[in-house]
């Protein structure tokens, strides 16, 4: 099963634009925010990452685990 990822795009009225993911764990949301960061003119300033980006970004199950013990 796929994720559901949710991309929002905030621009403010002085030109700021902010772009927050959800529902993508780890290093990941920076691949998907890559493109768009390229079309809105790709200079970055300022990254602040959600507890999302810390986590794994593929957990394994404790079934999934054992099995590959075997």
């Amino acid at each position: 099963m796929s994720e559901l990822n949710e991309i929002d795009v905030f621009i403010s009225p002085n030109g700021t634009i902010r772009v927050e993911v959800r529902g993508t764990k780890g290093k990941n949301c920076l691949s998907i925010t890559k493109e768009i960061e390229q079309l809105l003119g790709g200079n970055v300033t300022e990254r602040t990452f959600t507890d999302e980006f810390y986590q794994a970004e593929h957990e394994i199950s404790q079934g999934d685990w054992l099995n590959q013990q075997h």
